[in-house]
């Protein structure tokens, strides 16, 4: 298709324009012909043609396999989700552990079952010698799974006991729903580690 103006020649599919008039360019300028979007010859024949994009089975070929790579990667990250909560759950208690005992330096005892670790924070009474706050943070933080820590001292294990029960917030459990104490390491690889 072509569509005349009087100096210029339009092709419907060409990439430049190209000066053209019947008499020749009044410049002095030779005729070049359109450039084509497809320079080779046109000859009917699909080998010339450009294939633009994927055909179906290429694309279900791909998701396959990223489905494949994810079956078998996601399992070992989501784990490794749950054994992160859990180191930073004991992290936590150690950290706990070492407030107490900066607050068992100043006071001279632990704070009792009562007070909480909430004593860390706030002077609980007209404790003398009570330098705190012993902890950084302005709160007692939450376990990893968004259930408070719990405290009793004198404690069943030592001077106090600092239980997180997991993922599941019950007494007990495996896995991610293990609890995390402060007088034992986390069970790994069916082995509890002792300290």
């Amino acid at each position: 298709m072509t569509f005349r103006v009087p100096s210029f020649e339009f092709r419907v599919g060409a990439t430049r324009r190209v000066a053209r008039t019947p008499e020749g360019d009044p410049a002095g300028r030779p005729y070049l012909e359109p450039e084509t979007r497809n320079p080779k010859p046109d000859t009917g024949d699909r080998k010339y043609r450009r294939q633009a994009g994927f055909t179906l089975i290429e694309l279900l070929v791909v998701i396959i396999i990223i489905g494949l790579l994810a079956a078998l990667v996601g399992p070992k990250l989501f784990g490794r989700v749950g054994k992160g909560k859990q180191a930073a759950a004991q992290a936590q208690i150690e950290l706990f552990g070492a407030a107490l005992d900066n607050f068992r330096l100043d006071v001279g005892r632990y704070p009792t079952s009562d007070e909480d670790l909430k004593a860390l924070l706030v002077n609980p009474g007209a404790i003398e010698n009570w330098d705190g706050s012993y902890l950084k943070k302005e709160e007692i933080p939450l376990d990893p799974w968004g259930h408070p820590y719990l405290y009793k001292s004198p404690g069943e294990h030592g001077d106090y006991d600092i239980i997180s029960h997991g993922g599941d917030g019950v007494e007990g459990g495996e896995g991610e729903n293990q609890d995390i104490v402060s007088w034992k390491g986390i069970k790994r690889a069916g082995e509890r580690i002792d300290r």
